[in-house]
């Protein structure tokens, strides 16, 4: 019998390799307190930070985990990342490695800030 998908993020985390759960966990708290009045949902699998738009998403892999902020943050700390793995949508943090938690605080609350400026606007 497959196991149930999970619905929450303390579910997906829970869900995740038992190697990961430290940082999801860390990365979890850190995401929330950027955005505390943001919707904590499951989309496509994955846990996303929506207020009401977009804010960021996090996945959890075999060996890493996934941030994924929108693009303007990434673009923004484009400099900072240069020392970590990065694809043109996310950072990557190998679970065997220490989560960057001040550079991830950073972006998460440049991204809310981003979101809230763009409140107003069409789609981006």
């Amino acid at each position: 019998m497959a196991t149930p998908r999970p619905t929450t993020i303390d579910e997906y985390i829970r869900a995740a390799p038992a190697a990961g759960q430290l940082h999801l966990r860390a990365l979890h708290a850190i995401l929330k307190r950027a955005a505390p009045k943001a919707e904590e949902t499951i989309k496509w699998g994955n846990p996303f930070f929506v207020e009401p738009r977009f804010v960021y998403a996090f996945s959890a892999h075999k060996a890493h985990l996934s941030f994924a902020p929108p693009a303007d943050t990434l673009r923004h700390f484009r400099e900072e990342l240069e020392a970590h793995d990065t694809t043109a949508h996310m950072l990557r943090v190998r679970y065997d490695q220490p989560l960057p938690e001040e550079l991830i605080r950073r972006m998460a609350e440049y991204s809310v800030k981003v979101v809230s400026e763009r409140e107003g606007e069409g789609f981006w």
